[in-house]
């Protein structure tokens, strides 16, 4: 997608181009030029907030002793147990840690909307729920996935500077030719990331936190990768988005994440461009599984 803005409608139209007439669930016609709607939070009805309970409680049981401190602590503090949070309210509470707030979408946004929203401190929000049918798995990510695996750490001041810098880097990527390969980067660390701790590898990616069963299954020896995080690396590795992970790359701490990521990419997209990219499941000569014989 270039850098213009586009219509709701060609948003839209590209969606349904690129996955053979499918729609996008969310309902799109109230969006602003930003697609930012209103949340409607009166609107929620008890069985969604009953299977947001649902949802909360199995993840809650899963997170100690598998995601990191800092969202565990942040979880805690946000109290979301009970259903479908306020994002007004949530918002005032990050404002006054981090200086972010939430904003209501109605699903999966252009790229440089999302851009935009993060370049600025706003974190987007998909206002609806999955079905009770869709407990285990959903296709596009819903309020849950979005609220429970990435607000948490938002209240990170590191973490939370990340995601802003993400952002401007997103909107210079566009220019660039490099959003496949900062999509990339974002997959393996926002959504699928691991963190070092003193206790063993834990879990900060949203993806992996809002999972049932990749939760588990991300921290033992499997058949996949666990590797330290190189940037470009990362950026040359493609991802699965119908199974469990391939490979998993860790962080040092959020530290590391952000001083990572700081250096201008323009000479490494340039890089990628001239390579092929590597299989989801690749371990390079010289690296080794972290995960390895434990």
């Amino acid at each position: 997608m270039d850098t213009a803005v586009v219509s709701n409608e060609e948003f839209l139209a590209t969606v349904a181009e690129k996955s053979d007439g499918a729609a996008l669930r969310g309902d799109y016609s109230t969006a602003d030029a930003q697609y930012v709607v209103k949340q409607n939070w009166a609107a929620y009805t008890e069985e969604e907030h009953a299977l947001w309970r649902r949802l909360y409680k199995r993840q809650e049981a899963l997170v100690p002793g598998r995601a990191c401190d800092e969202f565990i602590t942040a979880l805690a503090a946000l109290k979301a147990a009970d259903g479908i949070p306020d994002f007004e309210q949530t918002s005032e509470a990050l404002e006054k840690a981090t200086g972010w707030r939430i904003v209501a979408v109605p699903g999966l946004i252009p790229e440089q909307a999302f851009f935009n929203h993060l370049a600025n401190r706003r974190f987007p929000v998909t206002v609806w729920l999955r079905t009770p049918a869709e407990f285990d798995y959903i296709v596009e990510p819903d309020v849950f996935h979005d609220y429970f695996g990435h607000v948490p750490l938002l209240f990170d001041p590191v973490f939370a500077d990340h995601m802003q810098e993400y952002g401007k880097g997103g909107l210079k990527a566009m220019k660039l030719g490099g959003l496949d390969y900062l999509a990339r980067l974002y997959w393996y660390t926002v959504e699928f990331g691991l963190i070092q701790s003193p206790q063993g590898l834990r879990v900060y990616g949203a993806g992996i936190l809002s999972s049932g069963g990749e939760l588990e299954y991300c921290l033992k020896n499997t058949p996949s990768r666990h590797i330290p995080l190189n940037v470009e690396r990362c950026m040359r590795t493609l991802y699965k988005i119908d199974s469990y992970q391939e490979t998993y790359f860790v962080i040092r701490d959020f530290k590391q994440l952000f001083e990572d990521t700081a250096p201008d990419f323009t000479p490494m997209y340039e890089r990628l461009k001239q390579v092929e990219p590597l299989p989801a499941n690749t371990l390079l000569p010289g690296e080794q599984d972290l995960l390895a014989g434990s």
